[in-house]
């Protein structure tokens, strides 16, 4: 029995659940809400309402297992399948990585913007603030704290914007529940983005890290993945009323910079700096996300790595940075880094529903029938999408 003190507790668990709604809230969950919302208008708010109802299947299936189990996704995938554990984590790693190198230039394009920061020292800078967090004392409590702070700042200034874009939110809902079509090939891509790659288990196994798991937690677990799934979903709901009010006025966006351009359009240039303030945090935010989760794949299978978790971590972030500054803008590899990450759902997830019936890993625990049996469907849509993406990539190349 894991005893915490409950104030403490609390403070883990919410601090999980920002920090998965937070890796999630990247540059490109910004980009493409902007994006879909200006071509989709209210429309696009059923793909937002489908793509938060999987991410309540899988996280909670994912959360759960981890849980009852006290293993890492990788260690369960390595029990049920000897040697898979290996490949999960290089696929997390890899995407995770490739993700990061856009995060890093979204966190530069976001100093540019407040302070006129050259993009190459900008995300020098993004680096180093990134990385020095995880020197200090007690690295697991800052970023905790950073991913509520940076959170709650993103949720009040993104919804500033929407309540002064006086979006029309009962054509939004009318839409939402029923829309004059359905947006297969946005809600497909928006499901991939929401509960795909690393994000998925980023909350889980900080509560791994912090001891808060076993069946006499799993009422706190589940808590702390609402929470996460609600923040997410609920930025990504600000941000569409926003984006819908600036499109519906009769305003274009810039195709070049659609989500700067609704902010923009909606307060001038006082908006443009509050966009570039909420740019900076999402992009810092999934850095740290993106970083710790992918490193964290990676210690139970590899000692060293255990044994210097911070040191790779910084270093994960630095060889981030350095392809940035040196290589360029790897857009080919961000779309090859999307596909890694849409097969890896599939996979993990169908190794964690295939562990619910293993009682060497969840030893009494009962899954529940329904969680289990939509979780494979999430399985076999995600796999789709997946596919889908592996053509898009043939036609690129």
């Amino acid at each position: 029995m894991k005893l915490i003190k409950q104030n403490k507790r609390t403070s883990i668990l919410l601090g999980a659940a920002f920090l998965m709604a937070t890796s999630s809230i990247g540059p490109g969950f910004m980009l493409q809400t902007a994006a879909f919302t200006a071509e989709l208008k209210a429309e696009f708010g059923f793909a937002i309402v489908l793509s938060i109802i999987f991410s309540i299947i899988a996280q909670l299936n994912v959360w759960t297992i981890i849980s009852v189990s006290d293993k890492r996704g990788q260690d369960i995938a390595n029990q049920i399948l000897p040697g898979l554990g290996y490949v999960v984590a290089f696929l997390v790693a890899l995407g995770g990585l490739i993700f990061n190198i856009g995060n890093i230039g979204g966190a530069s394009m976001a100093l540019h913007i407040v302070a006129g920061i050259d993009i190459n020292i900008g995300a020098a800078i993004s680096g180093i603030i990134t990385m020095l967090l995880f020197i200090l004392p007690k690295a697991e409590n800052i970023l905790d704290g950073t991913s509520k702070i940076m959170g709650m700042v993103m949720i009040a200034l993104i919804g500033f914007i929407a309540y002064s874009t006086h979006p029309p939110v009962k054509l939004a809902i009318t839409h939402t529940i029923m829309p004059d079509y359905i947006p297969w090939l946005a809600t497909l891509t928006l499901i991939g983005g929401t509960v795909g790659g690393y994000i998925t288990f980023s909350g889980g196994h900080r509560l791994i890290d912090a001891n808060i798991t076993g069946k006499e937690n799993l009422h706190h677990v589940r808590q702390s993945a609402f929470w996460g799934i609600l923040i997410d979903a609920f930025v990504r709901v600000l941000l569409f009323l926003a984006v819908l009010g600036v499109v519906t006025s009769g305003a274009i966006l810039d195709p070049k910079d659609p989500i700067g351009s609704t902010f923009l359009i909606a307060a001038g240039s006082f908006g443009y700096m509050i966009f570039g303030i909420i740019f900076l945090c999402a992009s810092l935010t999934s850095i740290l996300g993106a970083a710790y989760t992918s490193i964290s794949f990676c210690k139970t299978l590899f000692p060293i790595i255990n044994k210097y978790e911070k040191s790779v971590i910084m270093l994960f972030i630095a060889i981030s940075t350095f392809i940035l500054i040196f290589i360029g803008k790897p857009v080919s590899l961000m779309i090859v880094a999307g596909t890694v990450n849409g097969f890896i759902l599939p996979i993990t997830l169908s190794v964690m529903l295939i562990a619910t019936r293993r009682k060497d890993i969840v030893g009494d625990y009962l899954h529940p029938k329904v969680l289990y049996y939509l979780g494979w469907v999430v399985v076999l849509i995600t796999a789709y999408i997946a596919v889908i993406s592996v053509h898009s990539i043939f036609k690129l190349f």
